[in-house]
């Protein structure tokens, strides 16, 4: 089971922020107790400065974006690809952080601050890692926070055609392995990739509740 870190020094009240406005506040720490505070009001860490460089933001999209564990869409493509490609969970956490860090992908904004924050919430059972292997070879995964039934999906990455999607597949049979109706995954924002696997954007006000629903989940069998 995780390790508890105590509590948060600050508290976050999305409640205050307007409507369509996706920043909510900016500053506090990467402490792990802050960043689990943050997930359990409906809000991430993504830094304000180029590619992720401080000061810290704090995001809560109006809307946001989620992936239901049962509205996931699996091609015949990819179903092939399943069967090429290996997976394993929480095997190389690092490896898979680095993977989403690469400086060559546009749009970066993991920062060694971040991994490093991320890294220590793995170590107390927090954070959880994705991979996906051709033969010894690390060519996709995910990474992300799993609290209760959440999974706040932070990054993901592919070498090859359809690593990161054979990943989220992994993701959501591990979710749905007991049958709990009420796990969800949060996207936050959706792109056209994730949307062409089924996530969707929903009103802020509604993603709450859904979390407040996901938050008294169990976690999945395999994180416990």
């Amino acid at each position: 089971m995780p390790q508890d870190p105590g509590p948060s020094r600050y508290a976050f009240q999305v409640h205050r922020a307007e409507p369509g406005e996706d920043l909510v506040g900016a500053g506090a720490d990467l402490e792990p107790a802050t960043i689990l505070a943050a997930y359990r009001s409906g809000v991430f860490p993504m830094g304000l400065g180029r590619h992720g460089a401080g000061p810290m933001g704090w995001w809560s999209p109006d809307p946001r974006g989620v992936l239901l564990p049962g509205d996931l869409q699996v091609s015949r493509s990819l179903r092939r690809s399943q069967s090429r490609l290996a997976v394993s969970v929480d095997t190389a956490f690092d490896a898979v952080v680095r993977g989403c860090a690469d400086p060559g992908r546009e749009g970066r904004w993991i920062t060694t601050q971040i991994a490093r924050a991320y890294a220590r919430l793995h170590a107390l059972g927090w954070a959880h890692s994705v991979e996906v292997w051709s033969g010894e070879s690390l060519v996709g995964g995910l990474y992300g926070i799993a609290i209760g039934g959440l999974f706040a999906g932070e990054s993901m990455f592919h070498r090859v055609t359809d690593a990161s999607k054979v990943a989220l597949v992994a993701l959501r049979d591990l979710l749905t392995a007991d049958g709990d109706p009420r796990r969800l995954v949060d996207v936050q924002w959706v792109t056209p990739h994730l949307a062409s696997l089924g996530a969707r954007e929903v009103p802020r006000a509604a993603y709450l509740g859904m979390l407040a629903d996901a938050l008294e989940a169990p976690l999945p069998t395999a994180w416990r």
